[in-house]
């Protein structure tokens, strides 16, 4: 079996690498390159650094390796998805685009087509059922980043590895020391590395896309705990409100556009409510909730107070046991 390994230089996806070779693969390592360009190189994107380490990894495995550029496309699908939202008053998931649309998307159009598997430092699993892959949680339920999957489709899903999904964090970084890898004590990236640095006056802010919903930090305000609470994109305003408990934070209904499934659509047309499971952010916690639906709207109801409801983010829907990720829609 022909496998493609994305390799950033992380500690995850190196141990990627070593899984694979221990499972009697021969990966080809990939390093994608999709930071932002200046004149001085890379702005805040440690490539040369990452670059150094995955050729090691390469090397030290006897894999072949391919440095390519998804630059072009990185810029004109996530960072323009970015901008736009930004500008609409939303609140992007640059992070799930990414995933979609480059790693996933335009990779397996120019290079990916050639592999049967395209395997990923991400936590998480895949489950076979019914003749069917599913996307599941990882072991490690701190780490799990099905939220950040939930977009793919089901042909991309059934072509991805996920050779860490069954470790724990602790676990990988282990392989990665025994096996003396470079990247054992290096620290987890931070996703997305194009947005700039912002400075904020007491009482004013340069700007309503600058501020996203539960927002705490960054504010420039004294005397809180201040969090985000509302945006009105048309006079410019940003709402905030004092105290962790306020009300003004939660909500109890999250309403989602454009749902779509992963591997199937489970329900089909129904009345009434379905019970599941959900996230509205990257979090290790699960909500439980109900979701209905409306013609092509799916609404999802809790008993518990739910904290910064953000348009523009997406709602991961899973099982009743936190086990298979279902689907997502975009929280209107």
């Amino acid at each position: 079996m022909e496998i493609a390994a994305l390799v950033s230089g992380g500690v995850d996806s190196s141990v990627v690498v070593h899984q694979l070779k221990e499972m009697g693969y021969d990966p080809t390592v990939f390093y994608i390159k999709i930071g932002m360009e200046d004149e001085q190189g890379y702005i805040d994107c440690p490539s040369e650094e990452d670059i150094e380490i995955v050729t090691f990894i390469a090397r030290k495995y006897g894999c072949r390796f391919e440095i390519v550029s998804l630059h072009e496309e990185y810029w004109n699908s996530v960072v323009q998805y970015t901008i736009d939202s930004v500008k609409r008053g939303l609140t992007p998931n640059p992070d799930m685009m990414c995933n979609k649309l480059i790693k996933f998307g335009t990779f397996e159009q120019k290079w990916g087509h050639h592999f049967d598997k395209i395997a990923t430092g991400h936590y998480a699993t895949t489950t076979e059922s019914e003749g069917l892959t599913w996307l599941s949680t990882a072991k490690d339920h701190v780490k799990d980043q099905t939220y950040f999957l939930g977009q793919v489709s089901y042909m991309q899903v059934s072509k991805l590895m996920f050779p860490v999904g069954n470790l724990l964090k602790s676990e990988v970084r282990k392989i990665a020391a025994d096996n003396k890898l470079p990247s054992a004590q290096r620290k987890d990236s931070q996703g997305i590395c194009f947005l700039g640095k912002v400075n904020y006056n007491r009482g004013r802010h340069q700007g309503f896309w600058f501020h996203t919903i539960g927002q705490r930090k960054g504010l420039g305000l004294s005397g809180g705990p201040w969090f985000v609470i509302k945006k009105d994109v048309n006079r410019n305003i940003v709402y905030v409100s004092k105290g962790y408990n306020t009300r003004h934070q939660y909500g109890n209904v999250v309403n989602l556009q454009g749902f779509s499934f992963i591997t199937k659509d489970v329900w089909g047309d129904f009345d009434g409510e379905k019970e599941v499971t959900f996230k509205i952010r990257h979090t290790p916690e699960f909500t439980r909730g109900r979701i209905s639906k409306t013609g092509d709207l799916y609404s999802i109801s809790s008993g518990l107070p739910i904290q910064g409801i953000a348009a523009g983010q997406f709602g991961v829907v899973y099982d009743t046991e936190s086990r298979l990720c279902l689907g997502s829609g975009m929280i209107i």
